[in-house]
């Protein structure tokens, strides 16, 4: 998806930005929503949970599957198609009150935000092979500026309107809006055909490195998805009002924004992801241990556990780009790291409700999210540009210099 005929790339840049606005809302909205939703449909903590847990697991199952549908209809049109099923399956899940059919309708919301996330990447290599931070930077902040946000306005919407149902539904009326605006800020625009010349790449499952990648996106997933579920709910057990305690979580997913604009800018500065992955994973460690040990200062640890967040998950975005050459072959790497990355991740917020109602309040929960922080804070050690270049390229067929085919 290469500009041309006189189309400018900041257009494309902002395309990427305003559809990323949509991957979380119907995800992080729920966490400030959650402790109305348990009362409303009558569940406990680990069905609540489930909310999440279905849309990681249909985010991990069907990343892959991005790739092939865009091989046919083109990146333009798959991304599109991607955020119609979030808004369409988003307000349908608000018009329906069994549990299980609330469950079973978010699955097609968890396949949207797959494919589109999927093939961001994709995008990002294709047009900004030479500054991919950049890309990387625009959707990543648009996805933590949609979590703030969702987050920010979730209970004053269920306030305003006198329901979480009708607080969910706003989120996927601005997601439909989106879908209009990303069709028409993406016309006009060519690029190379997704794996155009040959078979579809296979998935990279024999290297390492890419394995040690999908460890690392699934353990990083876990805490964002467990803070994001059930943040609000430990300090709401806490005696903090249903609207501060969401306010903590606008101020973990706002963090995020300029922490994702400082990469853009210095993401490489360092020359490896392993210094940016440490500090993060330092940061979401002490304000992890800082919930617990001194929650009267929730928002300095909010602060922490976001600014963490902010540095690891753009980082851990940019480094199939940093294993690959090819759009074909990062797309292929990318698919992996989300889709195995998701699906052991996926149990997570389920696991840590479990927890919750298994001691009767979050302290062990956010203990096993300090324990998964430590490991990726091991794993991040490992990271060296020696290492995740250590294994076979694909550079035996170059790209040609211009697109072989139109991706609309």
């Amino acid at each position: 998806m290469r500009p041309t005929n006189g189309h400018r790339p900041l257009m494309l840049l902002a395309a990427l930005f305003l559809a990323s606005l949509t991957l979380r809302p119907q995800l992080v909205g729920i966490g400030p929503l959650l402790s109305a939703i348990r009362r409303s449909l009558g569940v406990s903590h680990s069905v609540a949970g489930l909310l999440s847990t279905v849309v990681l697991l249909c985010m991990g199952v069907f990343a892959p599957a991005a790739f092939l549908i865009a091989r046919r209809a083109g990146t333009r049109w798959t991304i599109a198609g991607a955020l119609t099923l979030i808004a369409g399956f988003g307000m349908a899940r608000v018009l329906t009150k069994p549990p299980a059919a609330v469950i079973l309708l978010t699955l097609p919301i968890g396949i949207g935000i797959a494919v589109a996330g999927s093939l961001m990447p994709l995008v990002v290599r294709e047009s900004w092979s030479r500054r991919p931070v950049l890309g990387t930077s625009a959707y990543t902040t648009g996805i933590g500026l949609g979590a703030a946000v969702a987050a920010a306005v979730a209970v004053p919407l269920e306030h305003a309107f006198g329901s979480w149902r009708d607080s969910l539904a706003a989120f996927s009326l601005f997601t439909a809006a989106m879908v209009v605006v990303w069709i028409a800020l993406t016309r006009g625009y060519g690029g190379r055909a997704v794996a155009a010349a040959g078979s579809l790449p296979r998935l990279p499952l024999r290297m390492g490195v890419a394995w040690l990648l999908v460890a690392l996106f699934a353990l990083v997933s876990i805490t964002y998805y467990g803070v994001n579920a059930w943040l609000p709910s430990s300090f709401t057990e806490r005696g903090w009002s249903h609207a501060s305690a969401g306010a903590l979580l606008t101020v973990v997913n706002a963090v995020t924004v300029p922490v994702g604009v400082f990469l853009a800018f210095r993401g490489d500065v360092f020359g490896s992801r392993r210094f940016w992955l440490g500090a993060g994973a330092i940061s979401q460690l002490a304000g992890l241990l800082g919930v617990i040990l001194a929650p009267d200062a929730g928002w300095a640890w909010a602060v922490l556990i976001g600014g963490g967040i902010g540095l690891l998950f753009p980082s851990l975005m940019l480094m199939p780009l940093d294993v690959a050459d090819r759009p074909a072959d990062v797309g292929a790497m990318a698919a992996l790291m989300l889709g195995a990355g998701y699906t052991l991740s996926s149990a997570g917020p389920a696991l840590l409700g479990l927890a919750r109602d298994a001691a009767g309040s979050f302290t062990l929960a956010i203990w096993l999210m300090v324990a998964v922080t430590a490991l990726v804070l091991g794993i991040a050690l490992l990271i060296s540009n020696d290492r995740l270049r250590r294994h076979p390229r694909a550079r035996a067929a170059p790209e040609p210099a211009e697109p072989v085919a139109s991706v609309n």
